[in-house]
C-alpha cells in the first residue's frame, strides 16, 4: 500500500507540474503580446490602407464569400443580409450559401437567395443532399466552383462587418500571405452571466493569444470563420480535409508547414452570437477539444520533422495540446481524496508533509491559476474602458472553464483512442438581447447527455474533499475546490434544468394535437 501511496503522490505532483506549465504559458503569451502588439493593428502602412471601393473596380480582385450552414433557420436571414451588404463591387464578388440543411431551412434559403438575386447580388444556393465531410466537405465542394482569387468564410452565427474585405484584402499584396484572420466580436455578451463569461474567454484568445503569436512570427490558426484565404494557399496545403473535427486548425498548420504566412488584426471585428445555453456551450467545447487533439495526433510528427525553429515548433505543439489541462485537472482532482486519506490505508500521512512542501504546492497551483487570470484581465483592459467591471466575471469564467472539464476529458479520450463520433453542431438561436426568450426557440433542442451525472458526481466528490480538508486542517486546497465544486454542479444541474424545460415545451407543442 505504501508503494501505491508513492505512485499516487508522484502522479499528483506531475499533474501539478503540468498544470503549472500551462499556466506559465499564459504569462508568456501576455509578455509576447505586449512586446509587439501594434503589429496586429490594421492600416498602419500606406500600402495597407483600407480600399476605397468607390474609386473604381478595374484592379480589385474577385472574391468568393462562403457561408456554410446546416439547419440554421433562426440566423440565416441575418447572415445573408450582412454578407450582401459587404462593401465590394458586385461585379467582383460572389456569395456561396453552402447549405447542408435537412429541414425547411433549405426552402427558406432558396427564397432568400432568389430575393437577393433580384436585387443584383451575385449569390448562389449550393445545397447538398449528403453531408459528406460535414463543414470541411461543404467548403471543399464550394471551392471547386468558386471564382474568387480570395475566399472569405463566415459561419451562420456571424454578422460580417461591411468593411471586412476593404480592410483585409490589402494585406494580400504580400504574395506570401495565405490567410488573414480577424477578431470575433459579441452580439449577445450581455444576455446572461454565461454569455458574459464566455465573451471574456473569447477576448482572451483573440486579443492576447492570436496577436502574441502573429506579432512574434509564431504560428496561429484560422478560427473557422471571420477570416479570408488566398485560394491557392488552401490548394497548396492539401485543401479542406474532414478527418478532424477542427478542419480550420488542421488546414492552418498544414498551410504554415507549407511555408505560407498569416496575418491577424484585432481591430477588424466581426460580431458573433455566443451560445446562450449550457448544452450548446458544452457541444461547442467538445468539438473544439476533440478536434484539437485529433489535429495534434495528425500533425505533431510532421511539425517535429519540419525544418522550422524550435520556438515555432514548441509553441505550435503547446497550442495543439492546450486542451490537455482538462484531463489533467480531472486526474488531479480524483487523486486528491486518496492522498488526503492515505493515513487510513498506508503508513504515510498527509498531515506529516512539511509546511514548506505544502506551501510549494500551493504556490504552483496559485501561479498556474493566476496566469490565465492575468491573461484574461489584460485582454479586457486592452478592449474596454470599463474593464474593471468586466473582470468581475472572471470567477464565473473560471467556474465554467472547470465545469466543462468532464465533457472535454471525454472528447480528449475519444480523440486519443481514435473513437469516431458524429459532428456535433452548436445550435444558433438568434439570442441577441435579454428580450429574446430561449424557450420560444423550439427548434434544435439538444438531448440530455447522460454524462451530466459524471459532472454532478465530480461536484459532490470535490465537496467531499473540502469537508475532509477541514477535518485534517489543511485548508490551502479549499479555494480551488470551491471553484471546482461550483463548476461541476452548475454544468450538470443546469443541463438537466435545460432538458426539463425543453421537455415541457415539447409537451405544450403536442397538447393541441392531442
Amino acid at each position: 500500500m505504501d508503494l501505491i501511496a508513492i505512485l499516487l503522490l508522484t502522479s499528483y505532483t506531475l499533474t501539478i507540474l503540468a498544470l503549472f506549465a500551462f499556466g506559465l504559458h499564459s504569462y508568456i503569451m501576455v509578455y509576447l503580446y505586449g512586446r509587439n502588439k501594434e503589429h496586429c493593428v490594421s492600416g498602419r502602412e500606406k500600402e495597407h490602407e483600407p480600399i476605397n471601393t468607390q474609386r473604381g473596380v478595374r484592379n480589385l480582385p474577385y472574391v468568393t464569400v462562403q457561408l456554410p450552414i446546416f439547419n440554421e433557420y433562426y440566423v440565416v436571414d441575418r447572415l445573408i443580409a450582412a454578407s450582401a451588404a459587404l462593401e465590394w463591387p458586385r461585379s467582383r464578388l460572389e456569395i456561396q450559401v453552402l447549405d447542408d440543411s435537412t429541414d425547411d431551412t433549405k426552402d427558406h434559403v432558396s427564397a432568400l437567395v432568389k430575393k437577393y438575386r433580384k436585387q443584383g447580388v451575385n449569390i448562389r444556393h449550393l445545397h447538398r443532399t449528403k453531408r459528406v465531410g460535414h463543414k470541411a466537405g461543404a467548403l471543399r465542394d464550394g471551392l471547386t466552383v468558386a471564382r474568387g482569387e480570395f475566399v472569405a468564410i463566415f459561419d451562420a452565427d456571424f454578422v460580417p462587418a461591411s468593411d471586412f474585405l476593404a480592410r483585409t484584402i490589402p494585406y494580400f499584396n504580400d504574395q506570401g500571405v495565405g490567410m488573414v484572420q480577424t477578431r470575433w466580436g459579441h452580439i449577445n455578451a450581455d444576455y446572461s452571466w454565461l454569455t458574459r463569461a464566455q465573451s471574456v474567454g473569447i477576448d482572451g484568445h483573440f486579443v492576447i493569444e492570436q496577436a502574441a503569436r502573429n506579432s512574434n512570427e509564431l504560428w496561429m490558426n484560422f478560427n473557422g470563420t471571420g477570416g479570408i484565404w488566398r485560394k491557392q494557399c488552401i490548394l497548396d496545403a492539401g485543401n479542406w480535409q474532414s478527418d478532424t473535427l477542427t478542419e480550420d486548425f488542421d488546414l492552418s498548420y498544414r498551410a504554415e508547414l507549407a511555408g505560407w504566412k498569416f496575418r491577424y488584426f484585432k481591430d477588424v471585428v466581426n460580431p458573433a452570437e455566443i451560445p446562450a445555453t449550457v448544452n450548446a456551450f458544452k457541444s461547442q467545447q467538445f468539438r473544439w477539444c476533440k478536434g484539437s487533439l485529433q489535429t495534434a495526433i495528425k500533425l505533431i510528427p510532421r511539425i517535429l520533422r519540419s525544418g522550422f525553429g524550435w520556438k515555432i515548433k514548441a509553441e505550435a505543439i503547446v497550442h495543439l495540446l492546450n486542451y490537455s489541462v482538462h484531463p489533467l485537472m480531472i486526474l488531479n482532482i480524483l487523486l486528491l481524496l486518496p492522498i488526503l486519506t492515505m493515513s487510513r490505508w498506508s503508513s504515510y500521512d498527509f498531515t506529516d508533509f512539511s509546511i514548506g512542501m505544502l506551501f510549494a504546492v500551493a504556490t504552483m497551483m496559485s501561479l498556474g491559476t493566476f496566469g490565465p487570470l492575468l491573461f484574461y484581465t489584460y485582454s479586457q483592459r486592452e478592449l474596454y474602458p470599463d474593464w474593471r467591471t468586466r473582470i468581475l466575471w472572471l470567477p464565473v469564467l473560471m467556474m465554467i472553464g472547470t465545469g466543462v472539464a468532464v465533457v472535454n476529458t471525454r472528447a480528449y479520450l475519444e480523440a486519443f483512442l481514435g473513437i469516431q463520433s458524429g459532428f456535433k453542431r452548436t445550435p444558433k438561436l438568434r439570442i441577441e438581447s435579454r428580450a429574446d426568450q430561449i424557450k420560444e426557440r423550439t427548434r434544435y433542442r439538444l438531448p440530455l447527455d447522460p454524462y451530466v451525472f459524471l459532472e454532478i458526481f465530480m461536484g459532490l466528490y470535490c465537496a467531499a474533499c473540502i469537508a475532509y480538508s477541514y477535518y485534517i486542517d489543511r485548508l490551502f486546497l479549499v479555494p480551488f475546490l470551491l471553484i471546482y465544486t461550483a463548476g461541476f454542479l452548475y454544468m450538470g444541474l443546469d443541463s438537466i434544468r435545460e432538458s426539463y424545460m425543453n421537455a415541457r415545451a415539447a409537451r405544450r407543442e403536442l397538447a393541441p394535437a392531442a
